[in-house]
C-alpha cells in the first residue's frame, strides 16, 4: 500500500510538470489584466511550480489523506481476517492431532478452510481494485481541475504557454517574476471550497 502511495505522488508530480506542454490560444485583450504579475505584463509565458501546487492544493491534500486512511483501514481489515483465519487453522490442526476428528470431518473442515482462504483473497483483490478505480478517478479529476482552471485563468491573462516547473525537470531556469503558482493555487482552492459547499447543501 505504501508503494501505491509513492506511485500516486510521482504520477501527480509528473502530471503537473507536463502542464508545460499545454499550449493555450491567445485571447482578445478585452479581459481584465489585473491578475497578471507586473513584471510579466507583455510576456506570453509564465510557469507554475509543480511541487508547490501539490503541497498547497487542498483537493490533493484532502484526497491524499483520504486515500491513506482507506489504505490503512484495508490493511487492518485484512490483518484481522488473516489472524482469524490462522486461529481457525491452528484449532483444526490441534483437533486433528488429538484425533478428535473423523476422516470425513477432517476433509469437511479442510474444504471449509480452503473456501475461507479463497474468500479472503477475493475480498482483498476486490477492495484493492476499488481503491485503484477511485485513485484513477481522482487523478483524472485532479488533472481536469487544473487544466480547466488554467484555461479560465488564461482567458484574462492571454499567455501562450503556462509551463510546469520542478527541480530536475526540463526547465533549467525560471524568472521568479513569471511565477503564477500562488494565483493558480488560490484560484483552485477557492473553486474547491465552493464545490464542497455546494455538495454540502445537497
Amino acid at each position: 500500500m505504501k508503494n501505491g502511495l509513492l506511485i500516486w505522488n510521482a504520477v501527480l508530480t509528473l502530471a503537473v510538470v507536463f502542464l508545460g506542454y499545454q499550449h493555450f490560444q491567445h485571447h482578445s485583450s478585452g479581459g481584465d489584466s489585473s491578475s497578471t504579475p507586473d513584471a510579466a505584463k507583455g510576456k506570453k509565458i509564465v510557469y507554475v511550480q509543480a511541487d508547490s501546487l501539490l503541497k498547497n492544493y487542498d483537493y490533493y491534500k484532502d484526497f491524499q489523506k483520504e486515500f491513506e486512511s482507506k489504505g490503512f483501514q484495508l490493511e487492518n481489515d485484512l490483518a484481522n481476517k488473516g489472524r482469524t483465519f490462522q486461529n481457525k487453522v491452528a484449532f483444526f490442526q490441534q483437533r486433528a492431532q488429538q484425533g478428535a476428528l473423523s476422516q470425513d470431518q477432517a476433509q469437511a473442515a479442510q474444504a471449509q478452510l480452503g473456501k475461507e482462504e479463497q474468500d479472503i483473497t477475493k475480498y482483498r483483490d476486490e477492495q484493492l481494485r476499488k481503491l485503484e478505480e477511485e485513485r484513477l478517478k481522482k487523478t483524472e479529476e485532479f488533472y481536469t481541475n487544473i487544466f480547466d482552471y488554467i484555461k479560465k485563468y488564461n482567458k484574462e491573462s492571454g499567455y501562450e504557454f503556462v509551463l510546469g516547473y520542478s527541480k530536475g525537470g526540463g526547465i533549467l531556469f525560471a524568472d521568479a517574476s513569471l511565477d503564477v503558482t500562488k494565483k493558480i493555487v488560490e484560484g483552485l482552492n477557492k473553486e474547491y471550497k465552493e464545490k464542497d459547499a455546494a455538495k454540502a447543501k445537497k
